[in-house]
């Protein structure tokens, strides 16, 4: 692992978390312990929203940077290819 970067690791540490965070959601456990007498409709509505908001966020970044989808990434990948370093 010591051939990772930083940002690999702290997208790769988000999205996990992200991902965690949506699969409780949809088990209907609560990430964060706060009892259904503390959480008025408004403040669980916004939760879920951004809790979803993270999670898609999160998805896109990794994708997007982990991904040749940029005209920059798809040189890097050509430059890749001709070295042999893809499959």
């Amino acid at each position: 692992m010591k051939n990772l970067d930083k940002g690999t690791v702290v997208r790769t540490v988000l999205l996990f978390i992200a991902l965690v965070n949506q699969t409780l959601i949809m088990f209907g456990k609560a990430a964060l312990p706060i009892s259904e007498d503390q959480v008025n409709t408004l403040a669980d509505a916004l939760y879920l929203a951004g809790s979803a908001a993270f999670t898609i966020i999160t998805s896109l970044v990794a994708w997007y940077k982990n991904n040749y989808v940029t005209g920059k990434g798809k040189q890097q990948k050509e430059v890749l290819k001709q070295k042999g370093l893809t499959k």
